[in-house]
């Protein structure tokens, strides 16, 4: 276990518009404001097509990280999560996670990790800056090459 604590910075409330897609919108927030690390604390919306982490088949290693991926259509979401640097490619990750309810199937639900979506209506989000400690996702080599969230730990 690791923990710090942080300071946090400005706060933005956040309106993605129809047919925008989640992540672009995103990280255009982030680079207009200079915002290098923080957190959503909750989001809702709807997206018609999104990107899950998931898959119909069994998992070959379920001890290993899921790069497959399910597409869904006409959801209605609640999300949540982290922003920080990845240093190697010097631009922002995101770790977002989703639960969503599939409209057309009696809002049968999915959770999981969200890797692409278009904005259905409307997507509104809270986004907190963090300004300190600085906010890091680099990939670790010894566990499946996984991008994990990574400061400066106070004792």
């Amino acid at each position: 276990m690791r923990a710090t604590r942080f300071s946090r910075g400005r706060e933005f409330i956040f309106a993605i518009d129809h047919g925008e897609d989640f992540f672009t919108a995103l990280e255009k927030l982030c680079a207009e404001h200079e915002i290098r690390a923080g957190y959503i604390p909750t989001f809702i919306g709807g997206f018609s097509s999104a990107k899950l982490v998931g898959t119909c088949g069994p998992l070959e290693h379920p001890e290993a990280p899921l790069w497959d991926h399910v597409e869904v259509k006409t959801i209605e979401v609640l999300g949540g999560g982290t922003l920080a640097w990845d240093t190697d490619r010097d631009c922002l990750a995101p770790h977002i996670h989703v639960s969503a309810g599939l409209k057309a199937d009696s809002a049968d639900g999915r959770t999981s990790h969200l890797l692409a979506a278009q904005v259905q209506f409307i997507a509104e989000l809270v986004v907190v800056e963090i300004t300190d400690p600085a906010l890091t996702r680099p990939r670790q080599p010894g566990l499946f090459d996984v991008p994990l969230l990574t400061f400066r730990e106070q004792h």
